[in-house]
């Protein structure tokens, strides 16, 4: 028997990277899938293979998150499919490589838009219900740049910093309601999160940064977000050696100044 036996799972940035990657994981433990990304040919993909790794049900709900008009709608829709969501995972995110001087407010708003109001939205519609069904959890990806800043990512860095401050917030305030929050911080894990990384502009970034490509596998991060969500972890950090970066921060913050103004943020 799976651990997510009969559990309804929605997964946002599911069609590729870490949000594909747990979502076959929760499909071999026997969870109802629910996944969420822009492009609907991509999804039927990731369906396809869910259902053959043990999901018994997958439901696909295409959107685009930068369209944050209607995403009481799109909660509403995805609620509706299975009449319950026991986990939401808010992972779909985008990152950028520019400097702060030189990065449109259009861009800072993009990004923050995705990256932080589409989990707030997405949460304050489905967290109601979810408390009326006895309790769920509640998972969102940040990441170790929302634990500090770092070169060529200040909106990037700014949109996962806010989610740490909204999540933990929900998590003190609905723990007694069997709601838990489980904050997923990655450091370099190996996605296409740099190829898809916007400009200055707006415009895509198109290149595979080095630290990125030797970073863990998917399937590795994905291991261990799905064991904490299981467990109700507050926080799991996933990546490799860069994770040091996090202990630094909270034990020697000048240090950790330092080591961000050094390393190359490529």
């Amino acid at each position: 028997m799976g651990k997510f036996n009969n559990k309804t799972v929605w997964i946002t940035g599911a069609s590729s990277g870490i949000g594909e990657a747990v979502a076959y994981r929760l499909a071999q433990e026997g969870a109802r899938l629910i996944l969420t990304s822009r492009t609907r040919e991509a999804l039927e993909s990731v369906a396809g293979k869910c259902k053959l790794s043990g999901a018994p049900e997958v439901r696909i709900l295409p959107y685009d998150l930068s369209d944050t008009g209607n995403l009481d709608n799109l909660a509403d829709t995805a609620w509706q499919m299975f009449g319950r969501i026991d986990i939401l995972f808010n992972n779909a995110g985008i990152s950028q490589r520019s400097l702060a001087t030189e990065t449109d407010v259009s861009v800072i708003r993009k990004i923050m838009d995705i990256n932080f109001m589409a989990p707030v939205i997405l949460t304050k519609r489905i967290l109601p219900s979810m408390i009326g069904q006895g309790g769920g959890n509640i998972a969102v990806t940040s990441s170790i740049n929302g634990l500090f800043g770092f070169p060529l990512r200040c909106a990037y860095s700014s949109s996962k910093h806010a989610l740490y401050g909204f999540f933990e917030t929900v998590r003190a305030e609905y723990h007694d309601t069997g709601i838990r929050v489980t904050i997923v911080c990655p450091g370099r894990v190996r996605t296409n999160i740099s190829m898809n990384a916007i400009d200055a502009n707006g415009l895509p970034h198109g290149k595979m940064d080095s630290g990125q490509a030797g970073g863990i596998s998917p399937q590795k991060a994905a291991d261990k977000i799905v064991n904490a969500i299981y467990r109700g972890k507050p926080e799991v950090l996933v990546g490799g050696k860069e994770l040091i970066m996090v202990y630094i921060k909270r034990l020697f913050p000048r240090l950790c100044d330092l080591l961000s103004r050094k390393v190359s943020p490529t």
